[in-house]
C-alpha cells in the first residue's frame, strides 16, 4: 500500500426500492475538511491522468460503472516512492480511496462503459491558481500502461 493512502469499505444499505451508500462522514478518522464535491465521468478508451496536488487530499468513490484508479508515489521522502497501486472500484467494489498530496493519480473505465467518479477534495478549486499539476498519461519515466491510446 502506498504510504498515506487509505481505503474504506463502503456501507451499502439495500431494500426493494434500491440502495443507499454512505461514502464519507465527518466522523471518519481520515476526515480533514470539506472543500467541494464534484462528479467526473471518464469514457471508455480514455485515461484521465496523470495529475497530482500539492495541498489537497482527494477522496474518490466510483458510483456508476467500474473504474480503475491508479496511483503512483512520486514523493521524494516516501518509503513507497516509485510504487504503483491500482484499485478496481465501483458497483462491484464499493470503496473510497483517500489520495494524499503529491501522489500522482488517474482513472480509466474497467470495461466498455463510462465510469462516474465522485470526489470530495479537502480544498475548493481555485480557478485563478489551480492546485493541479499534470504529467502525461504515457510518461515513460512512470512506465504504466493504461491500455488506452488517449489520455489527459
Amino acid at each position: 500500500m502506498i504510504e498515506g493512502v487509505i481505503v474504506k469499505q463502503l456501507k451499502v444499505i439495500s431494500d426493494e426500492r434500491g440502495f443507499l451508500m454512505e461514502m464519507m462522514r465527518s466522523d471518519d478518522p481520515f476526515f480533514q475538511r470539506f472543500g467541494q464535491v464534484y462528479l467526473s465521468v471518464c469514457k471508455p478508451g480514455y485515461a484521465k491522468g496523470w495529475h497530482y496536488h500539492k495541498v489537497q487530499t482527494d477522496h474518490f468513490v466510483v458510483v456508476k460503472g467500474q473504474g480503475r484508479v491508479v496511483l503512483h508515489d512520486q514523493r521524494e521522502d516516501s518509503p513507497t516512492r516509485g510504487e504503483i497501486q491500482e484499485f478496481s472500484m465501483g458497483e462491484r467494489n464499493p470503496i473510497l480511496v483517500v489520495i494524499p498530496p503529491y501522489v500522482l493519480h488517474g482513472i480509466t473505465p474497467d470495461g466498455d462503459e463510462a465510469c462516474y467518479l465522485i470526489n470530495v477534495p479537502t480544498e475548493p478549486y481555485k480557478y485563478n491558481e489551480p492546485d493541479e499539476f499534470r504529467v502525461p498519461f504515457d510518461d515513460p519515466s512512470i512506465g504504466y500502461d493504461w491500455g488506452v491510446s488517449k489520455g489527459g
